[in-house]
């Protein structure tokens, strides 16, 4: 069996100030990387827009600087297996996300968060899972004309499995 080098990531979200249990989950990461003569990538997930924060991204690098932590690749360090943002990798996942879909590993739903909403008033202790999702709109509930059509109607969805 051929030796593999050790790559670990930290991938905080751009919503804030770093978080106490960030810096211990980076700094277990570090010190396991350099054990074991390995990299430290740092990736920004920053695919939740909603809750990003301008600023964040630059005060998370800065914190690291100042507490001595260095990363050997990812956003603001460079690096030849990037891109670091989950944002600018959204091509590269499609062609994952085509695969499962073909595969029946998984469906498109295209549930609003007001209809989730209503269900969790509806069903006590709400969980979306494999007996909730046959109430929902999705392509395994729908017929397949219909799921077209709410795509090329431009529809909001997510994948799920």
């Amino acid at each position: 069996m051929s030796e593999r080098r050790v790559r670990v990531r930290f991938a905080p979200s751009p919503t804030g100030a770093l978080h106490i249990g960030g810096v211990r989950t980076a700094l277990y990461n570090y010190l396991f990387a350099r054990q074991h003569g390995g990299d430290l990538v740092f990736r920004i997930e920053d695919t939740d827009s909603n809750r990003f924060v301008p600023g964040a991204e630059a005060y998370i690098i800065e914190s690291f600087k100042w507490l001595g932590i260095k990363f050997d690749e990812g956003v603001s360090f460079g690096g030849d297996k990037g891109p670091y943002r989950q944002s600018e990798r959204r091509e590269i996942y499609k062609q994952y996300v085509q695969q499962l879909l073909d595969a029946g590993k998984a469906y498109i739903a295209f549930d609003t968060p007001e209809e989730l909403e209503a269900k969790r008033q509806e069903i006590q202790n709400f969980q979306y899972d494999c007996h909730t999702r046959s109430l929902m709109r999705n392509s395994l509930t729908l017929p397949k004309e219909n799921v077209e059509q709410l795509i090329a109607d431009g529809k909001q969805y997510v994948v799920r499995f």
